[in-house]
């Protein structure tokens, strides 16, 4: 796992914890957050509680989240570096922000099992599995960052989760 090579500017690295909804992004990140005293951005929290979007989109069932303005919003901190960012896209941070991009990933049954409990509409569950089998958010994160800082990893169960933060510990340790 290499650095990004804006790491110089700062003292801690930053890192983004992206894949398709419910594949453990914010369980990963808490932990690895509590692990390394790092702070943990929820991207979707973040929109809803500083208003960083466009409205409500009744299909999806989701905010249409303004890009610009939560860019805006996370600027200064991704400069001090010590972050952990969790969304479920990748493609409009700077890629100047993320020392390392992780993207997780879970097994279909499982991934619709934890979508299902969620209440998530049939609709909404389909275009998330879909997301998955075709792996679009890998793809997004190597289109959109430097392919040596793009990690893919495995996330169906604690076991896993308890691994990747493992991992990413000690990477954040030899940075």
């Amino acid at each position: 796992m290499a650095a990004n090579d804006n790491s110089n500017r700062r003292k801690k690295p930053n890192i983004l914890v992206t894949g398709t909804p419910g594949t453990g992004k914010t369980t990963t990140s808490s932990a690895l957050a509590e692990s390394t005293q790092f702070r943990h951005i929820n991207v979707g929290d973040l929109v809803k509680e500083k208003n960083l979007h466009d409205g409500w989109d009744e299909e999806l069932d989701c905010y249409v989240i303004n890009e610009d303005l939560v860019c805006d919003e996370l600027e200064d901190l991704m400069e001090e570096g010590g972050n952990i960012v969790d969304y479920h896209g990748c493609d409009f941070f700077p890629e100047r922000w993320f020392d390392l991009v992780i993207v997780l990933q879970t097994e279909n049954s499982v991934l619709y099992d934890r979508l299902h409990s969620r209440g998530y509409s049939e609709k909404k569950l389909s275009n998330n599995i879909e997301c998955e089998i075709f792996q679009v958010l890998l793809e997004e994160a190597k289109e959109s960052y430097p392919e040596n800082i793009v990690m893919a990893l495995k996330s169906d169960n604690i076991d896993d989760i308890t691994r990747n933060v493992t991992t990413l510990t000690e990477w954040i340790r030899t940075w």
